[in-house]
């Protein structure tokens, strides 16, 4: 599950507190491997995606990044030229050594049948946090802020999306030579961009984070996640060339049409709050989900991250109702 490795765990909570802070907890490679293996113990998860966080491209660069209790990510904001002359990608391998580190770990501590999972954010989404300076309670402030640094007339804004590119295409990299077998590129906000700046910021710079990660390991199965291109999710596939397309909760999969179906995987899109719900309805979107994909198509996930106060008993209930639906589909 996005997310799977979290906040509704209490031994989750036990060692972030022990940890000091989470990017302490990010940066401690015994700490992350332990957090990231804790879901693992509870439950018969396919695939264990390596701890760590988005900001911490940004954080490598040079920018000043925090995480406060309860409000999430705070960063010192990119507003113009000379604050993007400002970062550096000189040491990013060495910030970045700790997030190696635990993957290396993990491919050894990993049962031979879980799948490791490397990931970053996607460019947009990592540059709207970087110009708004956090989590903003009000995402029009935060798209605004984004808008306009697009409007820009010495063009900072897509020399901060290439110096993203760039960096994150090193990441990916790098976490593939530590041991990671599959990657997922997460574009939370997608949906904020119209079809006419969708190509331009979305699609053009993952499509070039992949061309670069596959350049050197054309076999590492790459997984997008555009949140909100609803309609657009066609033209995204047949732009970046993933291997897979994460859908979001408001997805119809029944009637999303790839014209690369056949190679392009999707995956997601239960909500994360059916998951908190529980009881017949989860049943239902489970089985829903199953019905509306193809054998070898569709690699069951939530539409977004795991809500922090799910109860761990629905969790069970839908891996549950999960191997069930697949069993009668045999």
């Amino acid at each position: 599950m996005m997310r799977q490795a979290g906040r509704y765990l209490p031994e989750y909570r036990e060692v972030r507190e022990r940890a000091g802070s989470f990017l302490d907890l990010c940066y401690a490679p015994a700490l992350a491997e332990e957090v990231t293996l804790q879901p693992l113990r509870r439950f018969d998860f396919d695939a264990a995606i390596v701890f760590a966080d988005i900001l911490l491209v940004p954080h490598a660069l040079g920018q000043d990044v925090s995480f406060q209790v309860g409000e999430g990510p705070v960063l010192e904001p990119v507003y113009d030229g000379a604050s993007v002359a400002a970062l550096s990608s000189a040491k990013l391998e060495s910030h970045l050594a700790p997030v190696y580190e635990t993957l290396d770990r993990l491919s050894s501590s990993l049962p031979d049948h879980v799948a490791l999972i490397g990931f970053c954010g996607a460019p947009w989404t990592v540059a709207t946090y970087m110009i708004e300076g956090g989590t903003s309670k009000d995402r029009r402030g935060a798209r605004q802020a984004a808008w306009a640094a697009m409007s820009s007339k010495d063009h900072w804004f897509s020399k901060l999306i290439d110096l993203l590119v760039e960096s994150s295409a090193q990441y990916l990299l790098g976490q593939i030579k530590a041991g990671a077998e599959v990657l997922q590129i997460f574009e939370t906000w997608a949906v904020d961009l119209p079809p006419t700046l969708f190509q331009r910021f979305c699609v053009e710079p993952i499509a070039e984070i992949v061309r670069l990660v596959h350049a050197e390991h054309p076999n590492v199965p790459i997984i997008c996640f555009p949140k909100g291109a609803g309609q657009l999710a066609n033209s995204f596939c047949n732009g970046v060339q993933c291997s897979g397309l994460g859908c979001d909760a408001f997805v119809n999969l029944g009637e999303i049409e790839l014209d690369a179906r056949q190679s392009v995987v999707t995956q997601g899109n239960l909500d994360p709050i059916c998951l908190l719900q529980g009881g017949e309805i989860l049943d239902v979107e489970v089985r829903k989900i199953v019905d509306q994909t193809e054998v070898g198509h569709h690699i069951f996930n939530l539409g977004h991250g795991i809500l922090p106060e799910t109860p761990i008993e629905h969790v069970h209930q839908m891996l549950k109702a999960l191997r069930e639906a697949e069993g009668n589909e045999d």
